[in-house]
């Protein structure tokens, strides 16, 4: 195998002790696409301990046998995996176990309990909860009664994952966290957030706080504004029922737009340690202006809803004819906002954050402007004043790092034209970039809960957006404005922008 020097060299890589992985939810679409294919890597990896064991849980009929084919299904269908004659897949598919039950039967956790006891006395234990938000509470609560949520010693830790959604409002969100606080303390609890878990999301704190000459001009004096964008091509697919009640703003600004503004916005931790990374995105958060005055939203926010049109080639349905959608539904798909922050770092900067279904191109990118330099040496011989510099951050698909400057075109005339500097990780660094579910696995395994929501985040980002959905709901209104899927957004939107003399970059 060919060195990499850009890997070369002492790294730290703490590694878990014995531990078990119980999967509430096993015979789930996310245990099949997600959770399975990334165990396959971790142990390929060598990142997983000698002594580990998974046990699936769950109210679909299956046994020991028919679950471990399932994860040789999944490797094939979602991992490009051949299993067969894969050893690592076979070792690991030797160490699944499942079990049969209603989630709400008490006598379900108890045989968990002896099945633990069985085939991993004495090691940590993270249970994942992989099920319906709906079902989350009964879940820890029977973890609790069965004493399935306290360790004898530090060895045999005890850890719970709790997939989004966290809450619905603010008030959902406060009672789901007290009510998991009466069986864990805040330590074990890891609410899980993807977008955390990908290399680009990580890699911000290094290119912040690592690198010297970005951090002294990551402020209001340069920056000139922000915008955050997660666009998909997919309308709802297969999660209307779920959607339909939750809409863009719940299902993608309150956790994952809230999680990169936060890291653009936060300032430097005192340490690289989950309570002070955590500490400092707090304050970020805190520092955002109250969306809504006096009940109207309207001046920071705009909603839509996508209907018929064309994406990729291919015609699609508008969202109310989708399958399992409310006919008349005013769920928005689409939501465009301009907040501002009351920090000696950010004062004046806009940040400007969109998300959307059906539109042109699946992407997530931190697009950072900065300000012009203030004297245009070169209007005499360049027509039209020069492109600001623009840092941009590609958190998926293709990971990486962008910087437009400008720059002398070749001749003898002074022409000057923007060009860009591309870092992308897949070229730097060769191979395939981790999953973000095998990173955000193998930190629960560890306990490093650094990429993880904490109680108080979850509840002050639905605080600020809690009143946005208020204001809808007292606006009853029968319509929503819609965009054609396949285009950027309503235009209407771009009025949020285009009053501060900006606009949307078209990506």
């Amino acid at each position: 195998m060919q060195s990499n020097p850009l890997l070369d060299g002492l790294r730290i890589e703490p590694a878990p002790g014995p531990s078990l992985l119980v999967i509430f939810g096993a015979s789930g679409d996310l245990t099949r696409r997600k959770l399975l294919p990334a165990l396959y890597q971790l142990s390929r990896a060598h990142r997983l301990p000698p002594r580990f064991s998974v046990i699936g849980v769950a109210k679909t009929p299956m046994d020991d046998e028919a679950f471990r084919e399932q994860f040789r299904t999944s490797l094939r269908e979602f991992a490009e995996v051949d299993p067969a004659g894969d050893a690592v897949a076979e070792s690991l598919a030797g160490h699944l176990r499942y079990l049969t039950g209603d989630l709400d039967d008490q006598a379900l956790y108890q045989r968990l309990a002896a099945t633990i006891e069985e085939i991993a006395p004495g090691s940590g234990v993270l249970f994942y909860l992989a099920v319906p938000p709906s079902l989350a509470p009964s879940v820890a609560g029977h973890l609790g009664r069965v004493h399935l949520t306290r360790a004898e010693n530090p060895s045999a830790w005890r850890r719970v994952i709790v997939e989004k959604p966290f809450g619905s409002d603010f008030e959902s969100a406060r009672q789901l966290n007290q009510l998991l606080h009466e069986h864990f303390d805040e330590p074990q609890i890891f609410r899980i957030d993807h977008y955390l878990g990908k290399e680009t999301v990580q890699n911000l704190m290094v290119f912040r706080f690592a690198n010297g000459m970005f951090e002294p001009i990551w402020d209001r004096r340069y920056i000139d504004h922000v915008q955050i964008t997660a666009a998909e091509t997919v309308g709802v697919e297969q999660r209307a029922g779920y959607y339909d009640t939750a809409g863009a703003l719940r299902d993608m600004v309150q956790n994952h737009l809230m999680q990169l503004l936060t890291l653009i916005a936060m300032e430097p931790p005192v340490t690289f340690s989950a309570d002070s990374v955590r500490d400092r995105k707090m304050d970020a958060l805190l520092s955002i202006q109250p969306i809504c005055t006096d009940g109207d939203c309207s001046r920071s926010v705009f909603r839509a809803q996508y209907a018929a049109g064309w994406v990729d080639g291919r015609e699609v349905p508008g969202y109310r004819t989708e399958p399992q959608v409310n006919r008349g539904s005013t769920t928005e798909t689409f939501v465009a906002m301009r907040l501002q922050l009351d920090s000696w770092r950010w004062a004046g900067v806009p940040f400007y954050l969109r998300t959307g279904k059906r539109l042109p191109k699946r992407v997530t990118e931190i697009a950072i402007q900065f300000k012009r330099p203030p004297l245009q040496i070169f209007k005499q011989v360049h027509a039209s004043p020069v492109a600001p510099n623009l840092l941009i951050i590609n958190v998926q698909p293709d990971e990486g790092i962008s910087l437009r400057f400008e720059a002398k075109l070749p001749g003898m005339r002074m022409q000057l034209a923007p060009v860009m500097m591309n870092f992308r990780y897949g070229q730097a660094f060769g191979g395939a970039v981790p999953e973000a579910y095998e990173t955000l696995l193998l930190d629960a395994l560890i306990g490093d809960s650094t990429l993880f929501a904490r109680h108080d985040f979850v509840e002050a980002s639905w605080a600020l957006v809690s009143p946005i959905h208020e204001a809808w709901r007292a606006e009853a209104a029968a319509a929503i404005p819609t965009y054609e899927a396949g285009e950027w957004g309503p235009r209407a939107a771009d009025t949020l922008i285009s009053a501060d003399g900006y606009r949307w970059r078209t990506l």
